[in-house]
């Protein structure tokens, strides 16, 4: 959770389904993570997105938790814009779903 409060300050984070549709579309994400608990249409949408544009799909805590360690209300998805912070973060997850 740290390394995500760290890439949102330095705004190489984007919150939520729809900015990380919406960055997946431009193809600015290194990797995307995905609350354990995210609706079975939002991973439908997020990770058949990621898959066809080649973007790692990590699976996070719960939207609770992803949200609370970014100051932020439950948050079902986060895309990583940063090659490095997303390296870190496939090594603390545990690598790709």
């Amino acid at each position: 959770m740290g390394l995500l409060g760290l890439g949102l300050r330095g705004r190489r984070v984007t919150v939520g389904v729809a900015g990380v549709r919406a960055g997946l579309q431009r193809d600015v994400f290194a990797c995307v993570v995905l609350a354990t608990d995210a609706s079975a249409r939002t991973r439908d949408k997020v990770e058949r997105l990621a898959r066809a544009r080649g973007v790692p799909v990590l699976s996070g805590p719960t939207a609770d938790a992803l949200g609370a360690g970014l100051g932020r209300p439950p948050v079902q998805a986060v895309g990583v814009s940063d090659p490095a912070l997303a390296r870190g973060l496939e090594d603390v997850c545990g690598g790709v779903q």
